[in-house]
């Protein structure tokens, strides 16, 4: 660790949340630089634009960051994960006012961030179970995340362009067409 990341770290105090050292940063890098482009893309349309496709793509991407944040935090404080209705949520969201999807995916994101913070080394050294596959290392999530999170934000074909995605993500994103 620099010295300046250590008088970084002093000056925010001891109530600041850091990544534990064993974490993979560069992918958790990937993912939060790929929700905050998804955040900006959504920012930037209308609300009249939210369509019941760029809806679904909306409430898809916000809850899926909820369903692993919430399979996390099982996980760290070692209970069994929470059962979801994913069908039940999508339907729900997708009749939510526009701003209140907007809140979704920011919140839903930052609960992914501090539990990705709260997790130890032993953790991202685990396995875990999603979506009823087999069960996946933890430290490979935040790479997968990055992944969604950044054919979201194509996906809602609204300016997102794949020369912004970060080259190593590029052979696994597939184009969206573009539209109003």
């Amino acid at each position: 660790m620099s010295d300046g990341y250590r008088a970084l770290r002093a000056r925010q105090g001891a109530g600041a949340r850091w990544d534990d050292p064993a974490a993979p940063h560069e992918a958790l890098l990937l993912a939060r630089r790929g929700a905050a482009y998804f955040a900006r893309i959504l920012n930037g349309l209308a609300d009249d634009a939210l369509d019941p496709r760029r809806r679904r793509v909306i409430v898809a991407q916000a809850y899926g960051a909820r369903a692993l944040a919430e399979t996390l935090a099982a996980m760290r404080m070692e209970r069994p994960a929470p059962a979801v209705d994913g069908a039940r949520r999508l339907a729900v969201a997708a009749s939510l006012p526009a701003h209140a999807l907007r809140h979704l995916v920011q919140h839903a994101e930052a609960h992914l961030s501090v539990e990705w913070r709260d997790l130890r080394a032993g953790h991202w050294a685990r396995a875990l179970s999603v979506s009823s596959q087999q069960p996946v290392p933890v430290r490979d999530l935040p790479q997968h995340r990055a992944q969604v999170v950044w054919q979201a934000a194509l996906d809602l074909a609204a300016g997102g362009r794949l020369l912004d995605v970060p080259e190593v993500l590029r052979p696994k994103i597939i184009p969206a067409p573009q539209s109003g």
